[in-house]
């Protein structure tokens, strides 16, 4: 298991940190990060261990119910790129001036969190309390495409594109 800092030049040169225990959008990310040159982090719990993780650098942390995010929160810097679907983690990475992106392509902005956090913590108020709606909404194609759209426009911006 590695804890050190992940060295790079933050203007250039951004690492991309991936909640990876559930994330739908991997080889999407292995692909653009590749055609960047910029390499991604997968950060996944020891239960989520794979013996085929081919180039990427992963990183197995305890499976404790925040250990990756407890990791991405401290090795993430201003600049860093960061996929998670968690709303916590997002909103803390926020604060540190790192780009925050869902894996359906949603971008998580200052001016959103908030509410954010409020809708997530009613939910859970509501779950507490008995209520149990449907769940999340199946992930689509639609879902898929937004994801590399929003990816592309973010780290684009790392190669000099507009």
């Amino acid at each position: 298991m590695e804890w050190c800092r992940i060295t790079t030049s933050k203007l250039e040169n951004p690492t991309v940190f991936v909640d990876a225990d559930s994330c739908p959008v991997k080889d999407e990310i292995v692909e653009l990060t590749s055609k960047y040159s910029m390499e991604p982090v997968f950060v996944a719990s020891y239960a989520h261990v794979k013996n085929d993780t081919g180039r990427e650098k992963w990183i197995f942390v305890d499976t404790g119910k925040e250990a990756a995010d407890l990791y991405i929160m401290n090795a993430a810097h201003r600049g860093d790129v960061a996929v998670t679907q968690d709303i916590g983690l997002a909103s803390t990475l926020l604060a540190k001036g790192v780009y925050v992106l869902s894996p359906r392509g949603i971008l998580f902005e200052e001016a959103d969190i908030q509410t954010a956090l409020d809708i997530r913590y009613l939910s859970a108020k509501a779950r507490r309390q008995g209520m149990y709606g449907k769940g999340p909404k199946a992930f689509t194609q639609e879902d898929r495409q937004r994801f590399v759209t929003n990816l592309t426009k973010i780290l684009s911006k790392f190669a000099g594109n507009p």
